[in-house]
């Protein structure tokens, strides 16, 4: 692993993932602020302020509206790719970010609370055009690694080398990074004032210069050089820096041999996966995890943390600094995930993981029961919540994708990825969007729903599901059948 290639690892996490875990936490401590701002203007507008429904339903909306704009991003990510590449398709991104932090910095001064939702939708599409980073921590570190380094799949496709396993959740380790980086900046020493909640929210155009700074000192993919562009040159000069070393032919040669084989291969759509027999337990599970990620309960705890903790009895001067505790705690649980990976295998890490979500979500519940009679019960809670969020970072967080690239050949896989990447987003803003009602109907109960789904989820993945660990499509297609 050369420096060149971990480097354009960091970078493409650093200016996506992170990110996108940013905008996952940044209106969990502003709520309060941003709902008075909607409502003031609203009673300039027309006389009078917003019922609690109604505001409700419009603050529901700016959270979740991210989820949105990530789904229509994520659905142009393979034509940009093949026109762009992955640096052009970031580079052009990142402009996105710039223009969403404009509409958010300037909502409150032009009193629009219609620019802090566009302003979320636009950092959304940019969220779902870099879920290429994932996909381009992989394509990086396969190059360095030719197809007759390790085991043949089928129809000139190969499996991931181990280590895939340690780069491939590094992006959810800046997810993690994101989300704390939030937490820290909502604090009310820093940006947590009601002056600056607009600033709060458009700090995102930081990363986004450095990245879009950087990321022209790294050379383009080489295998999008010379499989999409036929640039021989240049994918032999982009494999000089990655590499660290001259001796590159015997790489290239691989790669033209990929292109061959994928030339003759033909591309699966989403329709022709969803109806192939031979995949359907893959393509089921890959529903399953992706949905049962989202549908955990994960997004409602880094939406909605703050009132949460105020649910649970946590005196609000407290909170953003539990909060806070509970984001360190996190980006731990990512590093020890991504560490031990290739030790443990991609099950156990997944099935303990939603395991320890689902008995923390029922924990939820209990303590929320009992804090009237046992006003200690709070503590509960809030361990509650470290270890949803601990089970989340160290397997269900990264696992899935992995999965979903481990589960299929080429001619299936960016179909697959379609498919999981769509759940992944609808469902993220299902929860987004229901969660306040959901809490305000069913009260403490309300974690039973993730109780569920996350046990069941674990259930499904331990009985039918296989380690795909050093394992070629061929050995995990035959376990499946």
């Amino acid at each position: 692993l050369t420096f060149p290639l971990l480097s354009v690892t960091l970078l493409v996490s650093f200016g996506s993932s992170m990110l996108y875990g940013y905008n996952l936490a940044v209106v969990n401590s502003p709520a309060e602020h941003i709902k008075t701002f909607y409502n003031a203007t609203w009673s300039q507008r027309y006389g009078h302020g917003l019922a609690p429904g109604p505001l409700t339903l419009l603050y529901s909306l700016t959270v979740s509206i991210f989820a949105l704009g990530g789904l229509v991003g994520s659905l142009l990510v393979g034509v940009l790719v093949e026109r762009y590449g992955r640096n052009g398709t970031l580079s052009r991104s990142a402009l996105l970010v710039l223009l969403a932090g404009g509409f958010m910095g300037f909502s409150r001064e032009l009193a629009s609370p219609e620019m802090v939702i566009i302003g979320r939708a636009i950092t959304g599409l940019h969220s779902g055009r870099c879920s290429l980073g994932c996909r381009a921590v992989q394509d990086s570190f396969l190059t360095a690694w030719p197809p007759s380094a390790h085991s043949q799949g089928t129809g000139g496709d190969y499996v991931f080398p181990m280590a895939t396993g340690f780069l491939g959740l590094i992006p959810s380790i800046f997810i993690c990074l994101g989300v704390f980086s939030a937490q820290v900046l909502g604090l009310p020493e820093l940006l947590g004032k009601d002056r600056f909640w607009p600033l709060f929210l458009s700090v995102v155009v930081v990363p986004t210069s450095l990245q879009l700074l950087l990321l022209h000192c790294f050379p383009e993919s080489p295998r999008y050089l010379l499989i999409e562009r036929n640039d021989v040159c240049g994918a032999t000069k982009a494999l000089h820096r990655f590499l660290g070393t001259l001796d590159v032919q015997y790489v290239v040669e691989e790669m033209k041999k990929e292109q061959r084989s994928l030339s003759s291969v033909e591309m699966v759509s989403v329709w022709q996966l969803l109806q192939d027999r031979s995949v359907r337990w893959q393509t089921l599970s890959v529903v399953v995890v992706n949905a049962g990620m989202q549908l955990s309960g994960i997004d409602a705890i880094w939406f909605y943390t703050n009132t949460i903790f105020e649910n649970a009895g946590i005196p609000v001067s407290q909170i953003p600094y539990t909060t806070v505790g509970t984001g360190a705690i996190e980006v731990v649980a990512g590093l020890i995930g991504c560490f031990t990976i290739e030790k443990l295998g991609r099950r156990p890490l997944i099935i303990t993981g939603f395991c320890a979500m689902g008995i923390c979500s029922a924990g939820i519940t209990i303590s929320l029961l009992l804090q009237t009679a046992l006003p200690w019960m709070s503590y509960i809670s809030v361990a509650c919540v470290v270890g949803i969020i601990a089970g989340f970072c160290m397997g269900p967080a990264g696992v899935p994708f992995l999965m979903t690239a481990e589960l299929f050949t080429q001619s299936h896989r960016p179909a697959a990825y379609i498919v999981g990447g769509s759940l992944n987003w609808l469902c993220n803003f299902t929860v987004g969007f229901i969660f306040p009602f959901l809490q305000m109907s069913a009260g403490a109960f309300c974690y039973l729903v993730f109780c569920g789904v996350c046990l069941l989820v674990a259930l499904y993945v331990y009985v039918i599901i296989p380690e795909t660990k050093n394992k070629t499509f061929m050995e995990i297609s035959h376990i499946f059948a």
